[in-house]
């Protein structure tokens, strides 16, 4: 019996695609910084359409027994064992998260030391203004990767909104007030005066935009090409680009009025006080604004939008500009106040407020097309290539946009900002999937890939303090007298 063999391309994408399924991707529960899934790197794809066959047996052609992976025949079957390409992670992504989280603790612990690390008082850009958009962008690569394929959009939807409520809920009980920090063995939360935003919050956000434009603004077609991609992604593109329009019109268009605001007490959170400098100021300081387009600490849309919606109360009570030169007499670094100093400089200001969460969603957005980009495309060279040209792009735009007028600022996230920190962000994914991935320097960076599978352990941690906290808690005799106090810290 002649049979004859001949490779089914349609059948192999199929079985490319079920190694991993939706529902494994599921399985994780709030890490969305920590990628805790299993990532196929793709590369062995090329060899599946060997294990894919159609047989052509005229014996067995009406008995509805034909199989596409597996021969059969009258009277014997020809097993062919499918062999799975063995499952890894993408060692970089693991590795570009840990990095980000060493950054970010160095930013904690030495930024209060070394102010040119800590973030820039507000335009500039610093390395602790990287931070942020990279744990952003490298959230949005993983979704690239997780909602690869979609078995059940509505199930899926389900599942992001109900994760991205965990880390809302967890983000403002670890930054809502309920821990008082170092010093203080008190804990607690003024619901009438808790932060709302916060970090965890911003990237639950990002991560719920960013997934559900995935999941329901992806098309149909086969990617062959670059330009394919950006036919298949349109709608994810075209959403990046309302988002981005809408974020430059509210914050050049909307009209600023004067507000005002009540001094807080230095040891409550809810009594009034006027401090050394009271003289200064009245006992609700009046900011004169009543402008457009003012992209400066006190009369920007950014702080208005959150005081109209948050509440003033509501929102973070340190913010960046008070070591600007205006509010200190110690700038960069934190300091009293000068005696010319304007009436906003004790004013609150949410650095992860309403309307600079919009670009981060776009940030999220931009990594989610370089996660495309490793899903569609298994050459390394092509790789490094289609990541390196919108990098470089960003870049270019950023900082000609600074020069021109829109300020690379942080606390704002102006669109200058988001352009300069994806581009890095790109070029530094490349350059570590290049040395780890490509050329297998993987010893060295064990640390970083450990830390990157555990970023949000981590965080929580050591970044709010959360270990310092509990240590503190056994002392002797006296509060003061405990291990902390005792190296330096806290004190």
């Amino acid at each position: 019996m002649a049979m004859e063999y001949e490779p089914i391309k349609p059948y192999a994408d199929d079985l490319e695609d079920s190694v991993y399924t939706q529902e494994k991707h599921f399985s994780i529960d709030i890490d969305i910084i920590g990628n805790a899934e299993k990532i196929q790197d793709d590369d062995e794809s090329k060899n599946l359409n060997q294990l894919a066959f159609r047989i052509s047996d005229p014996n067995i052609a009406n008995k509805g027994e034909e199989s596409p992976f597996i021969p059969a025949s009258n009277s014997t079957n020809l097993p062919l064992h499918r062999q799975q390409p063995p499952q890894h992670r993408l060692i970089s992504l693991d590795v570009f998260r840990g990095l980000t989280v060493v950054l970010m603790i160095l930013v904690d612990d030495v930024g209060g030391i070394l102010p040119a690390i800590n973030h820039s008082p507000w335009n500039g850009l610093t390395l602790a203004d990287y931070v942020m958009p990279f744990f952003l962008f490298i959230v949005g690569v993983s979704l690239g990767l997780t909602y690869k394929r979609v078995s059940c959009r509505v199930t899926a939807t389900r599942k992001a909104i109900l994760r991205a409520l965990k880390l809302l809920i967890l983000g403002i009980f670890l930054q809502g007030g309920f821990f008082h920090g170092l010093n203080n063995l008190t804990y607690g939360m003024d619901i009438q005066q808790m932060r709302l935003m916060g970090i965890l919050q911003r990237i639950a956000i990002a991560y719920l935009v960013a997934a559900l434009c995935e999941i329901w603004l992806k098309g149909d077609d086969h990617v062959t090409s670059q330009l394919a991609l950006l036919r298949k992604y349109q709608f994810q593109l075209l959403a990046a680009s309302v988002l981005t329009v809408i974020y430059i019109f509210l914050l050049y268009g909307l009209y600023v009025p004067t507000w005002q605001y009540q001094i807080p007490d230095a040891t409550s959170s809810s009594a009034p006080k006027t401090f050394s400098l009271a003289c200064l100021f009245p006992f609700h300081s009046k900011v004169k604004c009543g402008v457009r387009g003012d992209t400066g600490p006190a009369c920007n849309v950014v702080g208005m939008i959150d005081r109209k919606i948050l509440g003033i109360q509501h929102l973070y009570r340190k913010p960046v500009f008070e070591r600007t030169k205006q509010c200190s007499i110690n700038s960069p670094d934190y300091g009293p106040l000068p005696s010319d100093a304007p009436a906003w400089c004790q004013a609150p200001f949410e650095p992860e407020g309403l309307l600079s969460s919009v670009m981060a969603m776009v940030t999220c957005l931009v990594g989610l097309h370089y996660g495309h980009i490793i899903v569609h495309f298994k050459d390394h060279a092509d790789r490094i290539r289609l990541w390196l040209i919108p990098s470089s792009a960003f870049l270019v735009l950023g900082l000609a946009l600074d020069i021109f007028g829109m300020h690379i600022n942080k606390a704002l996230y102006t669109f200058s900002y988001m352009c300069v920190t994806a581009g890095a962000a790109g070029f530094l994914l490349a350059g570590i999937y290049l040395l780890v991935d490509i050329y297998g320097y993987q010893r060295m960076t064990l640390v970083l890939e450990w830390m990157g599978k555990h970023a949000l352990v981590i965080y929580i941690l050591a970044a709010c303090n959360l270990i310092p906290i509990v240590i503190q808690g056994f002392y002797w005799k006296q509060p003061p007298n405990n291990i902390l106090s005792l190296i330096g810290i806290g004190r």
